[in-house]
């Protein structure tokens, strides 16, 4: 048994299937079946059942994929720990983040990481915050950026980022010409949500007394879709204003101000409390704190 196999092993629990595992560790999948044999030589028992739609961990592969990440995971730390020894920062470090922050707030920022620590190996877990809290807390991930805000005992949550939510028009919407508007005029518009998320749970609360009377054309996925529908014409949004600074630059929306409702969209660094943390993960921590610390607003 060596960690070549385990990793090929956990792998095959996790997609299940041969032929999925051997493309994430490069193998054809008759070597991938060849790893599976010497492991269940080695305990002398069978680890999956296997048929010709899936493939499950039997009952004793099931106690060894619980053992086998732990010892994977063990083996990662004691090649970082003995790599934080020199005075080099590298490794390898798993970040989370949601498509927004990954597109409009952390290019700078890795980019300026990059000049300073060439030799660390960044993946980006892109995903909504409550996955990222996920994982986090089970320590798949090493450092996220999570929208505020958030209870959880095991992580640190630092504050690093405030904006205000603005609604967003088409320059050739009415509206457009107008500094504020009010919420009832605003439920007379087509609207385009956002499907999920902090800013859909704040707009659904906000626009609960206007329910019978508002029309939601479009639900998008992305802050860029919507951008791009909103800009069409085909409706009316709201966002953080800093992620359609373009937008306004090149006059192809409008932002405005909502009478009687002032909302923001904070951001938290967050990572597990009394985790041993690579130095990649402290010095991104660090650079993060200082380039991207909440600015005031007027």
């Amino acid at each position: 048994m060596d960690f070549d196999q385990l990793t090929t092993f956990v792998f095959v629990a996790k997609l299940k299937s041969f032929s999925r595992a051997g493309h994430k560790v490069f193998r054809s999948q008759s070597a991938v079946s060849a790893q599976i044999r010497q492991l269940e030589q080695a305990y002398h028992t069978k680890l999956f059942d296997r048929t010709a739609k899936s493939v499950e961990l039997t009952p004793a592969g099931t106690v060894l994929f619980e053992h086998a990440e732990r010892l994977l995971q063990l083996r990662d730390e004691s090649l970082q720990a003995v790599a934080d020894l020199g005075h080099i920062v590298q490794g390898s470090l798993v970040f989370g983040a949601n498509e927004a922050t990954c597109l409009y707030l952390l290019p700078d920022i890795f980019a300026e990481y990059q000049r300073r620590y060439p030799r660390v190996h960044i993946s980006i877990y892109r995903n909504f915050s409550q996955k990222i809290l996920q994982r986090l807390e089970d320590g798949s991930i090493d450092v996220g950026i999570v929208t505020l805000p958030v209870k959880s005992p095991s992580l640190k949550i630092h504050p690093i980022y405030r904006d205000r939510i603005r609604l967003m028009v088409s320059k050739k919407n009415p509206l457009a010409n107008r500094s504020r508007v009010t919420l009832a005029e605003v439920a007379r518009q087509p609207l385009i949500f956002p499907k999920t998320g902090y800013t859909r749970q704040v707009l659904d609360k906000l626009f609960r007394p206007y329910r019978s009377r508002m029309h939601v054309t479009m639900e998008l996925p992305s802050v860029g879709m919507i951008k791009r529908f909103v800009a069409a014409d085909a409706g009316v949004s709201f966002i953080s204003e800093n992620f359609a600074r373009d937008e306004v630059k090149s006059g192809e929306v409008a932002l405005l101000a909502l009478e009687g409702a002032d909302m923001w969209r904070e951001l938290g660094l967050a990572y597990r409390k009394g985790r041993s943390l690579p130095r990649a993960a402290q010095a991104l921590i660090s650079l993060i704190r200082e380039m991207a610390s909440p600015k005031p607003h007027s």
